[in-house]
């Protein structure tokens, strides 16, 4: 019998479904919109994600324990709010977030009501529309529906050799012993560990890519920009790359493997990219290379998401044999603090 159970909202190749799964969990519903996403999810998880969540009634959502999502970034409006408050309309989230899709993830949590939630987006959602968005969303979440909310941007690089902050929100229905678990001191996993032995030729930079790139980022330094391709050598043990993005099909310019002098440097294949990401290798790549770079660049790094359920999973009293304890502050969080600072100034 599972440990508990949860539902994966905007569930992109299920990268929460493999974090919480680990840790005893059964999930119970998913939803994602992109089909070549839903593919990949049914083939590793025999569990075909429902589709637009627009369309799902909540009610129709099973009873779970926690629900994960990746939090779509968009622009919330609060101009007339008051005009609607004057007329007697319905307010707060169901005004403020109508027609974005963090609506419906708050109006799933309030109509099942989930013992606790984890959310997870870029860091730039602190400042979005100049800090409104980050605004109405504690707001809705604290406010609205009564939960006991808790944030913090972590770096995949203490998981993996990759730069990729992300922000994750965690909320309890009841007030909870809650506190973040410290960081990982030192990475298990380098560059190179995750890298293939026979790589295809088709994965080295053609002359014509790599000249333009390079041209590319030399007009930029001129200009005093950082606008450039990511070179990282395999051979360096303290090798990171950048950050694993979406567009990485496009050309791979964000991260390049070095292959030697008088070679062209190479992308990652799907399946280092996988890696990358923390998916392990019986995770099945069953759509092109596009879809693959596409889904793995918009995928959550999944020992990041295991971590986080870990410290949530503990304070709900589910979770009872993480080999650390005790809350960790990092100079990283106190700047965040500091700098969000102008969110609640209002």
């Amino acid at each position: 019998m599972a440990a508990f159970s949860f539902i994966d909202l905007f569930a992109g190749i299920g990268g929460f479904h493999r974090a919480l799964a680990s840790l005893g969990g059964k999930c119970v519903f998913a939803s994602e919109i992109d089909k070549f996403c839903r593919i990949v999810y049914l083939e590793n998880y025999d569990m075909e994600p429902a589709g637009d969540i627009r369309k799902i009634d909540a009610s129709d959502i099973p009873d779970h324990d926690v629900l994960t999502a990746g939090v779509p970034c968009q622009p919330f409006s609060i101009a007339g709010v008051s005009k609607y408050n004057s007329l007697g309309y319905q307010h707060g989230f169901r005004n403020e977030t109508k027609g974005t899709l963090f609506f419906e993830i708050a109006r799933i949590i309030e109509a099942r009501r989930p013992a606790a939630f984890i959310l997870e987006n870029v860091k730039h959602l602190v400042r979005h529309d100049r800090g409104n968005t980050f605004k109405v969303i504690l707001r809705t979440l604290k406010e609205e529906l009564g939960y006991h909310v808790y944030y913090r941007i972590i770096d995949a690089v203490h998981f993996v050799p990759q730069h990729r902050e992300r922000i994750f929100i965690v909320g309890f229905r009841e007030q909870v012993d809650f506190s973040w678990l410290p960081l990982p001191e030192q990475r298990k996993i380098r560059l190179k560990d995750i890298l293939e032995k026979n790589v295809d030729p088709r994965y080295t930079l053609s002359d014509h890519l790599w000249n333009y790139l390079r041209e590319y980022a030399q007009r930029h330094r001129q200009k005093g920009n950082g606008f450039g391709y990511g070179l990282v050598d395999p051979d360096d043990d303290d090798a990171v790359t950048r950050t694993l993005s979406a567009r990485y099909y496009k050309d791979g310019s964000e991260i390049l493997i070095y292959q030697g002098e008088g070679k062209n440097p190479r992308r990652l294949t799907p399946r280092e990219c996988a890696r990358l990401m923390g998916f392990p290798d019986t995770h099945v790549i069953n759509v092109s290379d596009t879809q693959a770079y596409k889904q793995f660049g918009n995928a959550v790094v999944v020992p990041v998401a295991r971590f986080v359920a870990e410290a949530v999973l503990r304070a709900m009293g589910i979770v009872k044999n993480a080999n650390d304890s005790g809350t960790v502050e990092s100079n990283d969080e106190r700047r965040m603090e500091k700098q969000l600072s102008f969110v609640f100034d209002s």
